[in-house]
C-alpha cells in the first residue's frame, strides 16, 4: 500500500524535483505551497508523513508545526523539516516543537532525502541537520 506524502514547500523547483522521485516509489504526493494551505490538508488528509520547509508565505513552517502538534489529529504524523535554516537555536526549536528529523537542504543530496524519508515512513527517527 502506498504511503501518502505532504510536502509543505514554496520553492517550486525543490517540490517539482522531490515529488518527481518519490512518486515513482511507493509514494502519493499531496502538497502545498504555503503553511496555511499545508495545515488545512494535514487535517484533511491525514497523510503517514509531512515534509515541512520552515520559511513560507502566510505561515512559517515553526507556527505549521506547533499547530499540527496541538492539534490531536496530526500530532502523531512524523515531520521531516527540509530547509535552508542551519543555525543551532532554529534547529533546537524544530526539534521542540515535535519534529521528527530536520534536515538542511544543502547538506543531503537527492538520494539521502528520499533515504531519510523512507526511513521514517517505517518508523526510524533520526536528527540530522
Amino acid at each position: 500500500m502506498k504511503k501518502t506524502l505532504l510536502f509543505i514547500e514554496d520553492e517550486s523547483v525543490i517540490h517539482k524535483t522531490l515529488s518527481d522521485v518519490l512518486e515513482g516509489e511507493e509514494y502519493d504526493i499531496i502538497s502545498a505551497l504555503d503553511g496555511e494551505i499545508g495545515l488545512r490538508m494535514a487535517k484533511e488528509k491525514h497523510p503517514d508523513l509531512i515534509l515541512l520547509d520552515l520559511v513560507m508565505p502566510k505561515m512559517n513552517g515553526f507556527e505549521v508545526l506547533e499547530a499540527l502538534k496541538k492539534e490531536e489529529s496530526t500530532r502523531d504524523i512524523p515531520v521531516i523539516v527540509l530547509t535552508n535554516l542551519e543555525q543551532m537555536e532554529d534547529i533546537q526549536k524544530a526539534i521542540d516543537l515535535g519534529a521528527t528529523t530536520y534536515l538542511v537542504k544543502s547538506n543531503y543530496n537527492l538520494n539521502e532525502v528520499v533515504a531519510i524519508i523512507e526511513k521514517a515512513t517505517k518508523g526510524s527517527a533520526e536528527y540530522a541537520s
